[in-house]
C-alpha cells in the first residue's frame, strides 16, 4: 500500500526534509545513550550539509543541534555539547511592537522637525537655542521649496515653530528678516538648470552672431 505525505506524520522543520526527521525518530530506537549521542553528532553534519549556506561558527552549531531536539519534540536524551532548549521558550510569543500613536501636527514638515522643536526647547543656553531655532527655520523653508516654489513668509515659519513647541521658542522676528536668518539653502532643479544652460547657449550663439555681423561690417 502506498503510503502517501497527507497521511504521514507533519515535517516539523522542513528545511531539513522528511528524511532527516524519520534519523532523528530513528534516535529513540538506540538504547546505549553513548551510542545514540555519537549517532547524533553525525546526524547534525548531516543537517549543516543540507544546508551549506550556514556558517561553522558556534550559533550556527548550537542551532543545528536545538533544531534535532525541536525534530524530536524533546524526546531524545543525549549528550550534546549544548544543553537541551526548554520547550516554554518555543512556546512563547513574542512582544508586541509599540508603535507610536501621536499624530504629527505638520505632516508636510515630518516628525524630525518636532523631534528638532523638542530638542531645542531643552537647550538652556539662549545663543544655542537661538541657533536651534534659525536651523529649524530653515529647514522648514526649505521642505517647503523643495515641492513649491512659492515662497513662505518668514511668520508663517515662526507661527509654526511657536505652534509645535507650545509658545515654548521665541525669537527676535526683526532680526530674522534683517539678517533673513531663515533663508533656505535653495539647490537648483535639473529643469531650471536644463533652461539656463539653453538661455546661456543662445546668449553665446548671438553673441557671436553679432561679432560676426560687426566684423563684416567693419570690411566693408
Amino acid at each position: 500500500m502506498i503510503e502517501y505525505n497527507t497521511i504521514r506524520e507533519r515535517v516539523t522543520l522542513k528545511e531539513y526534509g522528511r528524511n532527516v526527521q524519520d534519523l532523528v525518530a530513528h534516535l529513540a530506537t538506540i538504547e546505549d545513550k553513548e551510542e545514540r549521542s555519537k549517532k547524533a553528532a553525525t546526524l547534525v553534519e548531516l543537517m549543516k550539509q543540507i544546508n551549506p549556506a550556514m556558517q561553522n561558527t558556534p550559533e550556527v552549531e548550537q542551532k543545528l543541534w536545538d533544531d534535532l531536539h525541536i525534530i524530536s519534540k524533546f524526546t531524545v536524551e543525549i549528550d550534546g555539547p549544548f544543553p537541551t532548549p526548554s520547550i516554554e521558550i518555543l512556546e512563547k510569543k513574542p512582544e508586541k511592537m509599540s508603535y507610536l500613536t501621536n499624530e504629527i501636527t505638520f505632516r508636510h514638515f515630518g516628525r524630525n522637525i518636532e523631534l528638532l522643536v523638542d530638542k531645542a526647547i531643552t537647550l538652556e543656553d539662549p545663543e544655542e537655542q537661538e541657533a536651534a531655532i534659525i536651523h529649524v527655520g530653515k529647514l522648514m523653508k526649505t521642505f517647503i521649496y523643495s515641492y513649491n516654489r512659492d515662497n513662505i513668509e518668514d511668520d508663517v515659519v515662526y507661527l509654526n515653530i511657536r505652534k509645535l513647541s507650545k509658545n515654548k521658542l521665541d525669537i527676535d522676528m526683526e532680526k530674522v528678516k534683517a539678517g533673513n536668518l531663515f533663508e533656505p539653502i535653495r539647490k537648483e532643479r535639473r529643469s531650471d538648470r536644463d533652461n539656463s544652460g539653453d538661455r546661456s547657449e543662445r546668449n553665446d550663439r548671438n553673441r557671436n552672431r553679432n561679432k560676426r555681423n560687426s566684423n563684416h561690417k567693419r570690411r566693408r
